[in-house]
């Protein structure tokens, strides 16, 4: 069963989803690939360990308190290739940005092969399903250019500001 919750941000209406006991959803509402690859019906349940204890990071996530990623049981649902993508995004640190191409390099490098492409980093990042919490957000082009986000570049710009800032 997954269970789904709602919470009110700064940028706008969120939905937070979990499955036994880890949360495998968090999208800002009118994104795009909102609730992608999610088949199974969503109960709501506000009373979810995992959705308040997420509903609680959050909180302090927009109060600048830079709450952990780890604190949180996370199962994103993906392939083995977009899980690596994902990992490599939960190691970039608050307030600072990586760019698809170096994401490719260190994808390049735990696989032993010479290149990967840049794109394919893109889309991965881009079926995040765990938006803010897996700083997707924290990815930019090559000379530093907002490029794409599956919420608007607007919540993007947002996003780094706030953590820019604090």
């Amino acid at each position: 069963m997954i269970y789904k919750a709602h919470y009110k941000s700064p940028i706008g209406d969120l939905l937070l989803a979990s499955k036994e006991g880890k949360l495998i959803g968090l999208w800002i509402e009118g994104q795009k690939y909102y609730k992608s690859n999610f088949l199974e019906e969503m109960k709501e349940n506000e009373n979810d360990k995992i959705l308040l204890k997420t509903k609680n990071w959050l909180d302090r996530y927009f109060n600048n308190e830079k709450p952990r990623i780890n604190e949180l049981g996370l199962n994103p649902i993906g392939s083995e290739f977009r899980q690596a993508v994902w990992k490599i995004l939960c190691d970039i640190p608050y307030g600072k940005v990586t760019t698809y191409k170096k994401i490719a390099e260190e994808i390049a490098k735990q696989k032993g092969i010479t290149k990967m492409s840049a794109q394919a980093v893109g889309g991965a990042v881009g079926h995040n399903p765990i938006s803010i919490i897996i700083p997707c957000h924290r990815v930019v082009g090559t000379n530093g250019d907002l490029t794409g986000y599956a919420g608007g570049i607007d919540k993007k710009k947002y996003l780094l500001e706030h953590e820019k800032n604090n």
